[in-house]
């Protein structure tokens, strides 16, 4: 054998080698089979090939199952005594209830009252609106308050915040408050409109009152505190649902304005900061801060945010979660969430980022007699369990029965029975 012939057959046979020890290698790194899914679900992901919505189950949400989840809730309804609507015939409404406060041994709420000579006339109707009728259940309304023991049974105090004279900032209409406590002072934050809702839209900036107690009296700072946008932007009409919470040190109020106009507008929330209570007030560069929600409820939670997002957009009724207080993301998704939200929040003031949730609180229930030619809205109680303290295994229930009137109250309309029914003829 030559040398040429040698060194031929020694490469040939490395070679043969190396892809047997190659193949070898691959059946040995090859895996197992998986097999199915575990019966007894993994409370972290498993390390298996998993579909996108089970990927999600555990990327996007805080437990598989929403029982173990601190931040989902059911929510349960109570009527509440002591106030008076006038045999709901239309004249006196109460709405948008602030965050619960607990003052001298007693709970504080504010609200929009509205107790007028007529219902109103209708947001669409709004030329028709005077002095005296209102256009909308929220226009020519006063701010008031009350307080409770129990929080069931309210006792009215009085107005709070009544419209002040024309020109000033919410000459005809005040509404929509929230409370802030700061450095031993009260502050009422609400819009101020100086038209009737529904003639050019629902625009209003936010203004605000300032106490040294709760009780009052309220002095008017008469002068808008959370400016519109600029023209052009997202939020140059409206800021709406102001809602401060004490959050790293400083005021953070959140609040709501719209995309478009009624009926097809999309409500979307943002976010306005301060050193101090009258400002100047800052809007966050990421605003908006949620896609959705019609009304605006916050509340501290661990080290962050979370919020109820109530109505209107593509995550409405879902309960989200910001640890730095602006980056939102679902927790998850509930039903029935109480609308216009005013929580009872014991830390809400408190700025040490170790928030316990809420359980209880205030909302509203608009058009309460089914019947718009008297249109007034009523406040209610809601519970829930979306508190680090409490562990309510009948509020985090997913499999919530309602009943069968629950349903057929959300009938058609009568132009949708015509395209339905009105061809069939046999």
């Amino acid at each position: 054998m030559t040398k040429n012939n040698r060194i031929l057959q020694l490469i040939v046979a490395a070679g043969v080698l190396a892809i047997t020890l190659w193949a070898c290698g691959l059946k040995q790194e090859a895996p197992e089979e998986v097999g199915g899914f575990p019966w007894d679900i993994p409370q972290t992901r498993p390390d298996r090939p998993l579909s996108e919505a089970m990927e999600r189950l555990y990327r996007e949400y805080r437990t598989p199952r929403p029982e173990d989840n601190e931040l989902y809730t059911s929510f349960a309804y109570t009527k509440l005594e002591g106030f008076d609507y006038n045999g709901g015939d239309g004249t006196i409404s109460r709405r948008d209830p602030s965050k619960v406060i607990k003052e001298n041994g007693k709970y504080y709420v504010w609200y929009t009252k509205r107790h007028t000579v007529a219902p109103p006339v209708g947001y669409a109707n709004a030329d028709q609106s005077t002095d005296e009728i209102p256009s909308a259940d929220w226009d020519l309304a006063e701010i008031w308050y009350a307080t409770s023991v129990d929080g069931v049974t309210w006792q009215e105090q009085g107005v709070a915040v009544p419209r002040p004279p024309k020109p000033e900032v919410g000459w005809r209409s005040v509404s929509t408050p929230d409370i802030l406590r700061f450095k031993g002072k009260y502050y009422l934050y609400y819009q101020g409109f100086m038209e009737a809702s529904g003639k050019k839209g629902d625009h209003c900036p936010v203004t605000a009152s300032y106490a040294d107690s709760p009780d009052g009296p309220w002095t008017p700072v008469n002068k808008i505190v959370v400016n519109n946008g600029a023209t052009g932007t997202w939020d140059q009409y409206s800021i709406h649902d102001p809602y401060p919470l004490i959050y790293k040190g400083k005021i953070y109020l959140y609040y709501k304005a719209a995309f478009g106009d009624r009926p097809d507008y999309l409500c979307v929330n943002g976010l306005a900061i301060a050193e101090d209570p009258l400002g100047p007030f800052e809007k966050h560069p990421l605003n908006p801060v949620l896609n959705s929600g019609h009304e605006t409820a916050y509340f501290p939670f661990e080290k962050g945010v979370a919020t109820l997002v109530i109505r209107n957009g593509n995550e409405s009724n879902t309960i989200q979660y910001a640890p730095d207080g602006v980056n939102f993301k679902i927790a998850s998704v509930s039903a029935l969430l109480p609308i216009a939200a005013g929580p009872y929040i014991p830390d809400a003031f408190d700025s040490r980022g170790n928030g316990r949730g809420i359980t209880w609180g205030l909302a509203h229930f608009t058009n309460y007699g089914n019947d718009w030619t008297k249109d007034y809205s009523r406040l209610g109680r809601f519970d829930c369990d979306l508190s680090l303290d409490i562990d309510d295994k009948g509020l985090k229930k997913t499999m919530t029965d309602f009943r069968p009137e629950v349903y057929f109250s959300k009938g058609l309309t009568a132009q949708q029975k015509d395209r339905i029914f009105g061809n069939n003829k046999d």
